[in-house]
């Protein structure tokens, strides 16, 4: 059966949304906001369903020519079908509603940063091998789209693609080899780009600092800068302050935000992420910064009460146990920076003695759903 429907907004995974004659929300992915669509259902709940497009009957004037042969069969994009500032206004959007729907709260973001850059940003890609093709995922599947260029992908990383795809890999790059043996048992092969191209030891630089990339890395350098000055302003620190960073990961974070402190502590649960956080720290000389490897949530050190605490969780969020940990420390700001705005707006309500001061979000992944939040909060007197 085909419904005709008119797209009104954007979900959360980047698929539009619209509603049925029944009242039922559908969701459409490909769409624009605007679009007068031609549907068919593919699968249907009581209060939803989502649907793939026939035809397009009437295009949405945010509608762009796609420039990718492989959209929208791969799932690395969202968005290379509309106009880039209307995917800031649906990102920008999505903060809101998670903050006003979710988390109950006043606060809102009013600006979205971003570098400008929306392709050949980023510095890592994860290729899957399936015995024939080499690509990337369809989306919400393992099925291997072959991909022979990504336009989000560095320079040198395209041309890594291309050496392995004409089996130069072995000679140019220190990967493992790509077998058709076993077409049972896919592969992964990373690839990663730093300030000194793709020979290890890995490095990256932001404002000064140096790091040697270990472990996570934001895949996206200048936006990551973005991110960290907004976090360093938030949390606006002076020499004779303490910070404490949680889910400090290989200490980035800490060392740009902890060079302000007069003391600065890391808290990382992988003990490799926590040596590397070390070697980054002596790499710039910034000996009254340590780092811990403990849980989040239970860990118990000598530093002393923070002024400023930093949050960067894994995308589900808080657990009980850190949010309990942090009220204990009680410090006098918070800065949390998510990349999901609904945990971050569930995860906010729980801070009843915090107000939520601002918010800014963060185009840290282009032409994707995905977004990034930094906001600041202050204990209430």
């Amino acid at each position: 059966m085909i419904h005709t429907v008119t797209v009104t907004g954007y979900g959360s995974g980047g698929e539009c949304l619209a509603r049925l004659d029944d009242g039922r929300v559908v969701f459409i992915r490909n769409a624009a906001r605007g679009d007068v669509l031609e549907i068919t259902l593919t699968h249907e709940f009581a209060r939803s369903a989502r649907a793939e497009i026939v035809r397009i009957q009437e295009p949405s004037p945010y509608r762009v020519e796609t420039d990718c042969p492989a959209y929208p069969e791969c799932g690395g994009c969202d968005f290379r079908h509309i106009a880039y500032e209307e995917e800031l206004d649906a990102k920008l959007t999505r903060v809101n509603d998670a903050l006003e729907r979710i988390g109950g709260l006043p606060a809102r973001a009013d600006k979205i940063l971003r570098t400008g850059q929306t392709d050949g940003y980023r510095n890592k890609a994860v290729f899957h091998f399936d015995g024939t093709s080499l690509g990337f995922y369809r989306s919400r599947s393992h099925e291997v789209i072959p991909i022979s260029r990504c336009p989000l992908l560095k320079g040198d990383l395209n041309k890594a693609l291309c050496d392995i795809i004409n089996n130069n890999y072995k000679k140019n790059y220190a990967l493992s080899p790509v077998s058709t043996d076993s077409p049972q048992q896919p592969c992964d092969i990373t690839l990663r780009s730093g300030r000194n191209g793709l020979d290890p030891p890995l490095e990256e630089e932001l404002d000064g600092l140096v790091f040697q990339i270990s472990g996570f890395f934001q895949v996206n350098t200048g936006a990551a800068l973005l991110l960290y000055q907004k976090a360093r302003e938030y949390a606006a620190l002076s020499k004779n302050e303490t910070l404490i960073d949680l889910y400090c990961g290989v200490g980035t974070l800490t060392l740009f935000v902890g060079r302000d402190a007069g003391y600065a502590l890391g808290v990382e649960l992988d003990p490799d992420a926590v040596n590397a956080a070390r070697d980054n720290a002596r790499r710039n000389n910034l000996s009254h910064i340590d780092f811990l490897n403990a849980d989040a949530a239970k860990w118990e050190a000598y530093a002393p009460h923070p002024d400023c605490l930093i949050v960067d969780p894994p995308r589900k969020g808080l657990s009980q146990g850190a949010v309990r940990k942090i009220l204990k420390l009680a410090p006098s700001r918070i800065v949390y920076i998510s990349c999901d705005p609904a945990t971050l707006a569930r995860d906010l309500r729980l801070f009843g003695n915090y107000t939520v001061m601002d918010v800014c979000a963060v185009d840290m992944f282009p032409r994707t759903a995905n977004v990034e939040c930094c906001c600041l909060l202050a204990r209430d007197e």
